[in-house]
């Protein structure tokens, strides 16, 4: 079988009786990357709605949230952010794009159609599987156990990269903000999602490790910019801060300095109170207003309506 690295493309030849299961950890040795491999399927042919409009579609109010480290609240900062521009009156849609579901649970949703189910039955639309939260002006697309046959079914078809843009630009008109969740990995899901948006922002956690990752989504984002998404642009966001914290002052001012114009000014504070939220099903300024997360995300909010202008033209 051939097996290849999401992240420089190297191709590997693999004897199938070396690999046991359907689905297993790669490494490439070009470029380090760990990644998730899957024996070959065929692979099926994408129905595009409209995919020269897909190619050329409106970006300014898409935004993804990604970083190939887990644990730096990707979750939570879409979440979090998506309520906090929904209180200020913006009309909000979350898209729970990975295969863990965590954005549809934080919010209390364990069932609901996801874009799997509309693209696999041929849906004109998302406003079917669109549903609402009870976050006012806050919408979300859930993500199921269906998701991961997306990447079975379609990954490495042509022009996989544009089937999410594709679907919401049918309704990107209806939201002012449309915030995408994505995994700790570069998949068809990672991929979809920074080719649909005209904004990244890149969680980072306040520890050594976490400054690779964010080099890591910069190198690919470079890689989709020359690719399938000209138009996208990043902004670092430091995550999990303690300011009583030495190693977390050094590497905020480390990040601070690597990126001077990338990264946002204000910092997410490190709060049990956002636990205490997903538990709950809710955002945490709604769990908790006065709690230091959930003033630091309405700062954020402000701060993402600036430099994200709804009226960017893409």
């Amino acid at each position: 079988m051939i097996v290849v690295c999401q992240h420089c493309e190297t191709r590997y030849s693999v004897a199938d009786e070396k690999v046991k299961g359907n689905r297993f950890l790669a490494r490439c040795t070009r470029c380090g990357n760990i990644f998730s491999a899957y024996r070959p399927v065929s692979v099926q042919q994408i129905e595009f709605l409209d995919f020269a409009g897909a190619k050329a579609a409106k970006r300014a109010n898409i935004i993804a949230v990604s970083n190939q480290k887990g644990g730096v609240a990707k979750t939570s900062t879409t979440l979090n952010l998506g309520a906090a521009l929904a209180a200020t009156g913006h009309k909000v849609l979350l898209v729970d794009f990975d295969i863990q579901a965590n954005l549809s649970l934080s919010l209390g949703v364990r069932e609901g159609r996801s874009f799997y189910d509309v693209v696999q039955d041929r849906e004109p639309s998302l406003d079917a599987s669109v549903r609402p939260t009870r976050v006012p002006r806050l919408a979300l697309l859930p993500s199921n156990k269906g998701m991961i046959l997306l990447n079975k079914k379609y990954f490495h078809a042509e022009n996989f990269e544009y089937m999410l843009i594709d679907r919401l630009q049918s309704i990107t008109d209806q939201y002012d903000h449309i915030l995408i969740d994505t995994p700790p990995s570069v998949d068809l899901f990672t991929l979809n999602a920074l080719t649909a948006a005209g904004h990244v922002i890149i969680p980072c956690q306040c520890d050594f490790l976490s400054t690779h990752g964010v080099d890591q989504i910069l190198r690919l984002i470079k890689m989709i910019r020359g690719k399938t998404n000209p138009w996208i642009q990043a902004q670092v966001l430091i995550t999990m801060f303690d300011d009583a914290s030495d190693a977390s002052n050094m590497i905020s001012q480390k990040i601070q300095g690597m990126y001077p114009t990338q990264t946002f000014v204000g910092r997410i504070p490190y709060d049990n109170k956002v636990k205490e939220a997903q538990i709950m099903g809710k955002p945490v300024m709604h769990y908790d207003p006065d709690s230091k997360a959930g003033q630091a995300y309405t700062q954020l909010a402000q701060e993402v309506r600036k430099r994200m202008p709804l009226a960017a033209v893409i």
